[in-house]
């Protein structure tokens, strides 16, 4: 039995045999690597069947940045909702099992898209139909009725924007150990120039292809990373992701929707348009603020990262890296701001 760090093999085992009808042979954990946030691992029986396991970051977190309740629900209501996403087994709030809270949801066959080179492995043309499906589900989701599935008070329905400038700023603040430029300065400008909320909807948080996996047709078949989901302005998700195809903010890294075949932004937000049923007159403003908010997001996923929050096997080279890119999205969020009108 090989020690994973972050799981609790005997805790963890005893808690879904009783969920998963019994466990054939002994349980096998491994770290899914990707992503800097939460930690997700893979597990398997004898019998080669497959789950996935989440649970926050080792080490001292911010409170309110790693729900694992809060995601499991919102998976959980959007089973039937034509939106894809895992089955859920279950959830755990006992820290006593793990040390932390966690959830296991169900192994959904796939690709998950990191990076560039991950893009260059599929064709052009099934890269087309992930970035056709990507912006597709993405209007799937600001259209899911909130009441109907039962997420009615998941959060507050109007102020999204102001409540997000707030929440993080203040945890940039709070996270932040050096010295970053424009962050501050951003945020008093766009608190000035919110746009009216148009309608509630649900709010991914972090909405971009490396959070879904696309099956082998080209269409997404699960979207995963839920634990910023809130209720609120969804026009903030589309931003997030037309931002995230910038390639000036890969910070060193290709991006994989800069690979030929993905639509570009000006495409993304066409379609958007066409299937979703939210004016963008204002778009530039959400675009400021996903550059705004992905810094203020990275610097504190930095400062963990760097504390050794994340495991013992990271590159000082890499997190570096990565830590750059606070800067390089700081200074796009404040051109962002200055073209907007008024400014």
């Amino acid at each position: 039995m090989t020690s994973v760090p972050g799981v609790n093999h005997a805790n963890v085992s005893r808690w879904l045999s009783p969920l998963i009808g019994g466990i054939d042979g002994s349980l096998t954990f491994s770290k899914i690597e990707g992503g800097h946030s939460n930690l997700t691992y893979s597990v398997s029986d004898a019998s080669d069947r497959r789950w996935v396991l989440r649970r926050p970051p080792l080490g001292n977190v911010l409170a309110t940045a790693h729900d694992m309740s809060r995601e499991h629900r919102v998976i959980s209501a959007l089973a039937d909702s034509g939106v894809p996403v895992p089955d859920v087994i279950g959830v755990c709030a006992d820290v006593e099992v793990n040390d932390a809270p966690f959830y296991v949801m169900g192994f959904v066959e796939g690709t998950v898209v990191r990076t560039l080179d991950d893009a260059l492995a599929h064709p052009v043309e099934l890269r087309r139909k992930m970035g056709l499906s990507l912006v597709e589900v993405l209007a799937s989701i600001h259209d899911v009725d909130v009441d109907a599935v039962g997420l009615s008070d998941l959060g507050r329905r109007e102020g999204y924007i102001e409540r997000q400038l707030k929440r993080w700023r203040t945890q940039f603040v709070e996270s932040a150990d050096r010295e970053v430029p424009y962050v501050l300065e951003v945020h008093d400008t766009l608190a000035a120039k919110v746009p009216r909320q148009q309608g509630v909807g649900i709010v991914h948080g972090d909405y971009r292809i490396d959070n879904t996996i696309m099956g082998p047709d080209g269409r997404v078949a699960a979207v995963l990373d839920w634990e910023l989901c809130t209720l609120g302005d969804v026009l903030a998700d589309l931003a997030g992701m037309i931002a995230y195809s910038d390639e000036r903010a890969s910070s060193e890294v290709g991006l994989p929707m800069s690979a030929d075949g993905f639509p570009s932004p000006d495409e993304m937000r066409s379609l958007y348009e066409e299937v979703g049923s939210r004016s963008l007159a204002d778009l530039d403003f959400y675009i400021a603020f996903a550059y705004w908010r992905t810094a203020c997001i990275i610097e504190g996923v930095y400062t963990r990262y760097a504390a050794g929050a994340m495991g013992a096997d990271a590159d000082p080279q890499a997190i570096e890296a990565f830590g750059r890119r606070t800067f390089v999205l700081a200074d796009l969020a404040r051109e962002a701001a200055d073209r907007l009108p008024g400014a």
